[in-house]
């Protein structure tokens, strides 16, 4: 029988799945299409959120540090986030037209304050609460169920609203229905049982920062790795939103048979890669993820065909899959314990910052050479940063000879 805690991390990630699967993904087709942004604005969708998260990474970690319980802190955070998609609901009303799209971007960006609290929060919460040889198992059950949820409630978006791509109300309903889920979320997420720290005694004040993790070379070679790669992949996030919505003309149908069929191969595959990391390790089967992730850029310019992206979309899925798995176990596998909380916060203050500059410069690369040729370097660059993972496990993984498939 599953422990209580994962079982209920279980069900609060089903309640967030819907909740993102009816709002974020649909936020760069909604700007586009009903606010008419501009392709700069529709970088700052991607860019504004960790901008805002690298401003509040380190008040967040002073915040979890003092607190004697985490869930209380993160519940909250989850649902002053969500209340963000209740004034999203609104932003057509506007009178200005020319303001619609900047107002949408500063909800956004206002958004990414308290997610950034509830992402920190949730993951030191469920470091603390799942042993290190339950990760494994645990993240990759509960990473192909929290897929099969979004491949659910995507489907029936797309069915469902197959031609309101240009319907105001429509988008409305998603962002209300995901305010709904929201709170689903944070209920759940209270019904954690999370070890309270005792009271008594006298309080020790924590470091604001570690800097002996540095310390760690396994860890600084991770962190190098896992940066360089996120600047890769997030890099052509804006790129793909652009190409899909006007170049190709891709509906809300299209987009979430692009995500259904991602998420489909994710489904199928997390079990893959859950076998060939415990055989292997997760660094070394990560390089293979990263390799496979660098040809998803390169394939998707080749044709317009909508059902030939749907194809490129899908088979994406199975590396992304090794991503999601993989790349979160790296971070806990490679964060000395002792300091695990300040690993963590000093990853998502760097990521937050690479993750800011990520997409502003796949936007200028877009606007400069073209959508073809910005592809074509992104690609270069994500398996580059397949390399330089090859290149931690040649310096620190201790493995097995066996083959890997």
């Amino acid at each position: 029988m599953r422990p209580y805690n994962e079982k209920i991390s279980i069900y609060n990630g089903m309640a967030s799945t819907v909740a993102m699967n009816f709002s974020n993904n649909f936020f760069p087709i909604f700007a586009i299409t009903i606010l008419s942004a501009t392709n700069y604005q529709v970088g700052l969708i991607s860019s504004l959120p960790p901008l805002m998260a690298l401003l509040m990474t380190i008040p967040a970690a002073i915040l979890l540090n003092r607190a004697h319980e985490h869930k209380k802190l993160v519940a909250l955070s989850i649902l002053l986030a969500r209340i963000m998609f209740l004034f999203i609901v609104v932003v057509v009303y506007i009178p200005s037209e020319s303001m619609q799209a900047w107002a949408f971007l500063i909800i956004v960006a206002l958004m990414s304050v308290p997610n950034t609290v509830a992402n920190i929060g949730w993951q030191t919460l469920i470091s603390g609460m799942i042993s290190e040889s339950r990760r494994g198992e645990f993240f990759s059950d509960r990473n192909r169920l929290l897929t099969m949820v979004g491949l659910v409630s995507t489907l029936v978006i797309g069915i469902v609203m197959k031609d309101q791509s240009n319907n105001v109300t429509a988008y409305q309903i998603l962002f209300a229905i995901a305010f709904g889920f929201g709170l689903l979320e944070a209920f759940i997420l209270m019904k954690h049982d999370e070890p309270r720290t005792s009271g008594s005694g006298p309080l020790v004040k924590k470091k604001l920062m570690e800097w002996s993790i540095f310390k760690h070379s396994s860890f600084v070679w991770f962190l190098a790795a896992a940066l360089f790669f996120n600047f890769a992949w997030q890099m052509a996030w804006g790129i793909f939103n652009i190409y899909h919505v006007r170049v190709v003309g891709a509906t809300i149908f299209w987009i979430s048979m692009f995500s259904v069929g991602n998420m489909l191969m994710q489904i199928l595959t997390f079990p893959l890669w859950k076998k060939w990391a415990e055989r292997k390790s997760n660094v070394r089967v990560f390089v293979y993820a990263a390799i496979g992730m660098a040809s998803t850029p390169f394939l998707t310019v080749l044709s317009t065909n909508l059902y030939y992206l749907t194809i490129v979309q899908t088979m994406s899925g199975f590396f992304l899959s090794g991503v999601v798995l993989l790349l979160f176990n790296l971070l806990l596998e490679q964060s000395p314990e002792a300091s695990r909380t300040y690993c963590i916060t000093t990853y998502n203050v760097l990521l937050a910052l690479v993750a800011f500059l990520a997409p502003q410069v796949g936007i200028w690369l877009l606007n400069s050479w073209g959508v073809e040729t910005a592809m074509y370097i992104n690609s270069g660059l994500r398996l580059l940063s397949a390399g330089l993972f090859f290149l931690v496990y040649m310096l620190y993984a201790r493995e097995p000879k066996e083959s890997l498939l």
